[in-house]
């Protein structure tokens, strides 16, 4: 008999376990793979001696914007998060590129004519980042302190207007060129949704601001090094941690008082079904997923010589072409077309940290854009959308290795036929997520939580969905209505 039995351990998993050791209960994390992290995870591929990649994700807006990883403090746990100077860029074609510095100023003084344009609308959204923040990575059912005031009610405002105007046909009024339109399209694009659309524009506004804001940094190491601090954590103030330890039916659990599942809901419904409440039951098995991604690796001998060399200092580089470009190939994967020029999400972890770099090689990570469940390699479709906009990027390729998206679900099982989201991004999807409910986090179980990036706020590494988990379950299982501190002091 144990307090707490945490099911999987990514970032929301291990986020939940640490909460509640530190609120001085017995916790037991159980993960069905061999190494913890789940989407965060940093390993040696065997694609070259000493050179480590990351599994899943790469670049953490989110774990700088994370209430959670703020007080949980990182940095004072010895985790470097690295900000480039330029947060993304990207390439069109005939040489030219759109860079989005954090310097909001210097972005929109490189972007000429549409500058100006540029800065009215990120400006009001900059000045506001932690209001927006503590919205977008809310529970989706309480609303912020600071938007209980005029000022708030009118950053809002602001904010609904962007999102309308980019999320639909009139997203093209705004600029007269086509670098900033691209630019930032391709922030939009990390939603992987038909664009415009409501979803795709949240994504451009939030991720957007980010970049303006606290920037997009790269964990030194590796984004493991992430997942090493919470893992470490859980482990100091007495939880348990075992690997190897696959659940299929809720009789093979350790007895507790309360459990929390950093899993897809279909797993949750498999352990737990028989005994869920039937509107719960019926509304985990209709939780739908998105479209999807596949992953190519890199091996280079150098950096890649992008023709507008500016994009050098990017740490992520939107790989698509121009607005157009990358609206028609979102267009063909949601039809479950595979782009022959697909969205591309590139980056040079060595840009950041040269301490990535081993004997003159570097790893690159890349995603490319691809209809769910597709068992296409793109290593050559990704490979010649680099080269397209950095010529000669092929000599530079020692070795290619692609994970169609079919195969995304055995690093993740969480990623479902490819779908890193863990669950289609829409603006029902976003609010209904996992369910409508009133606590989207209870399993119609007392005790039982899920906890992983199908509930609220989503995906990306910011432990925010076991947060809000495990404060529910301190609540109404162990009566601690106060969290514990989180801080290495705590």
């Amino acid at each position: 008999m144990v307090d707490v039995v945490v099911v999987g351990s990514g970032p929301n998993g291990l986020a939940a376990a640490a909460t509640m050791a530190r609120a001085g209960l017995e916790v037991r994390v159980l993960e069905a793979n061999d190494t913890i992290g789940g989407g965060a995870r940093t390993l040696d591929l065997g694609l070259a001696p000493g050179l480590v990649h990351d599994i899943c994700s790469a670049v953490h807006p989110m774990a700088v914007a994370s209430p959670f990883l703020a007080e949980f403090d990182l940095r004072a746990r010895g985790v470097r998060l690295a900000v480039p100077e330029a947060s993304y860029g990207q390439p069109l074609d005939g040489g030219r590129a759109g860079i989005a510095y954090r310097s909001l100023e210097r972005t929109a003084e490189e972007l000429g004519a549409d500058g100006v344009a540029w800065h009215r609308f990120f400006a009001p959204l900059v000045r506001e980042a932690e209001l927006f923040t503590e919205l977008g990575l809310g529970d989706r059912r309480s609303v912020p302190d600071g938007l209980l005031s005029a000022h708030g009610l009118a950053a809002v405002a602001g904010l609904v207007e962007r999102l309308l105007e980019q999320g639909t046909p009139a997203w093209n009024l705004r600029f007269s060129g086509d670098v900033a339109p691209a630019l930032l399209t391709g922030v939009a694009a990390h939603a992987i949704s038909p664009m415009p659309s409501l979803t795709a524009a949240g994504t451009s506004l939030m991720l957007g601001t980010l970049a303006h804001s606290v920037g997009w940094p790269i964990p030194v190491g590796g984004t493991g090094s992430i997942t090493a601090a919470l893992a470490e954590d859980v482990r100091a103030h007495g939880g348990v941690i075992e690997t190897d330890r696959r659940i299929v039916d809720w009789r093979e659990l350790p007895r507790a008082r309360s459990y929390l599942f950093d899993t897809t809901p279909a797993t949750l419904v498999q352990i737990w079904g028989e005994r869920m409440q039937p509107a719960v039951r019926a509304g985990l098995v209709r939780f739908r997923y998105g479209d999807a991604a596949a992953k190519v690796d890199f091996v280079l001998s150098g950096a890649v010589p992008w023709a507008d060399p500016r994009l050098a200092a990017a740490g992520t580089v939107h790989v698509g072409g121009s607005r157009g470009d990358m609206a028609r190939a979102e267009a063909q994967v949601a039809r479950g077309v595979l782009p022959e020029r697909p969205m591309v999400l590139f980056s040079d972890p060595v840009v950041a940290d040269p301490s990535r770099e081993v004997g003159g090689l570097r790893p690159a990570w890349s995603y490319a854009h691809v209809p769910a469940g597709s068992t296409a390699d793109v290593a050559e479709a990704v490979t010649a959308q680099i080269e397209r906009f950095a010529p000669g990027f092929r000599d530079l390729v020692v070795v290619a290795r692609c994970v169609p998206a079919a195969q995304m679900q055995q690093h993740n099982e969480n990623y479902v036929r490819g779908d890193i989201a863990a669950g289609v991004v829409s603006a029902w999807g976003m609010v209904a997520r996992p369910r409508l409910a009133l606590d989207p986090y209870a399993a119609g179980i007392p005790g039982v939580y899920l906890c992983s990036a199908s509930t609220g706020p989503g995906p990306g590494v910011h432990g925010m969905g076991g947060w809000h988990a495990a404060r529910r379950a301190l609540a109404a299982r162990f009566g601690i209505m106060r969290p514990p501190a989180l801080g290495p002091t705590g």
